[in-house]
């Protein structure tokens, strides 16, 4: 069944991840040694989970790279699906 409106990765680091760890922003972005301006954007849902800052969660034992990396893709598709599936007409009934 297909998600609807699924949350920004970098809600989930904000909202359940950091208060299970118990740490700050700052302290997130220290121990990644990840720019902290940055790391707040992506929490905040204004810039997506890259491969690098999904190597270095995963480094720091904060799931998988590839998990991060899907959850940044699904949230991705899904908002474009939104932006231009009414736009678009289907080419051929039966490609990929």
């Amino acid at each position: 069944m297909p998600m609807h409106n699924p949350p920004h990765p970098g809600e989930t680091l904000r909202v359940d991840v950091l208060p299970e760890l118990g740490i700050s922003v700052t302290e997130l972005a220290r121990r990644l040694g990840y720019a902290r301006p940055h790391l707040s954007k992506v929490l905040n849902g204004h810039a997506p989970i890259r491969p690098e800052l999904a190597v270095r969660l995963e480094r720091a034992g904060i799931g998988k790279a590839k998990v991060w990396l899907a959850v940044q893709a699904d949230y991705d598709i899904w908002h474009t699906e939104q932006d231009l599936l009414p736009r678009i007409e289907p080419i051929a009934a039966h490609v990929c």
